[in-house]
């Protein structure tokens, strides 16, 4: 084993999730691409048991406008799009056959002491992924790493859960730190699209909505993270002259093993974050770059 692939091995990353509803990208995209560099990825789930990602984002089955009617349901149009991309899907398959990932910590045993760097995943659907939003459990271990000072990445809604999360002065971890999240376009845009195609329940992409006098995208990732900044600049989105901006944004191209220039990732010191799945491979790559360099564990 050369002095590189050694030091891979000593990378432990807590990963904690939802029971359900987290994106399948990327959970599975990010755990493969870590496990492949030789780092040890441990899941954690809120009672102990092996979680389970938004089954849409896999068969993409329910986001069409006949989605509710049996048997129609299982011919997808619009899900095909939705839905992850096939590597994707491959990765949570070989995912559920990880002994980590079928035997995780219950959050409330998790003692940051044993691990080397966190990672926070999102996900969008209301019904499960607001008990992983709103852990007070979670922020208090997401704030312990940060504070300890280690490597830490966020992606979609993950950079919610970092921005929820306290220091002792009140503020958010990410006060001071730059950022990027689900953007309120893109959030937008799929929300308006699953609005007619999965009529029945409109809410699917949103999964805070706006109370009666609260402007558009007021409770969007993107405006409540930016509140928690010091600054709303930093708050950053692909720039209007950026390389590939029409893929970078338009909210069907997505990055692959072979392929970043769709994705758009931040990084700020010790901390990387990025918008939605289509970021996942360059996200889990500068992850993994950054427990890599010396001194980062």
């Amino acid at each position: 084993m050369t002095a590189n692939a050694a030091q891979r091995t000593m990378a432990h990353i807590l990963m904690p999730l939802p029971s359900r509803d987290s994106d399948p990208s990327e959970v599975a995209v990010t755990w493969q691409i870590l496990h492949a560099r030789g780092h040890r990825v441990s899941f954690a789930t809120p009672d102990g048991r092996p979680a389970e990602c938004d089954p849409l984002m896999i068969d993409g089955r329910g986001l069409d406008p006949w989605g509710w009617i049996p048997g129609l349901r299982c011919l997808p149009l619009v899900g095909l799009i939705l839905r992850a991309r096939r590597d994707a899907r491959d990765a949570y398959a070989q995912l559920r056959a990880d002994a980590a990932f079928q035997n995780p910590l219950r959050w409330d045993a998790i003692d940051i002491a044993g691990f080397d760097g966190l990672v926070l995943p999102g996900g969008h659907r209301a019904r499960g992924m607001r008990e992983y939003l709103e852990s007070e459990q979670l922020q208090r271990v997401t704030a312990a790493c940060f504070a300890a000072g280690m490597p830490i990445g966020a992606i979609c809604h993950g950079v919610l859960l970092a921005a929820r999360s306290r220091r002792p002065d009140g503020r958010s971890v990410l006060y001071g730190l730059r950022t990027t999240a689900l953007t309120w376009a893109l959030e937008h845009k799929a929300a308006s699209l699953t609005r007619f195609t999965r009529f029945w329940d409109p809410g699917y992409y949103r999964t805070y909505s706006e109370s009666p006098g609260q402007p558009a995208g007021y409770m969007s990732v993107q405006q409540e993270v930016t509140r928690e900044l010091a600054r709303p600049e930093d708050f950053l989105d692909v720039p209007r002259d950026a390389p590939d901006h029409r893929s970078k944004t338009d909210g069907i191209a997505r990055d692959s093993d072979s392929d970043e220039r769709p994705a758009f990732v931040v990084r700020d010191g010790r901390y990387v974050s990025a918008r939605w799945p289509g970021d996942v491979h360059r996200f889990a790559r500068e992850y993994a770059e950054l427990l890599e360099e010396r001194g980062s564990l």
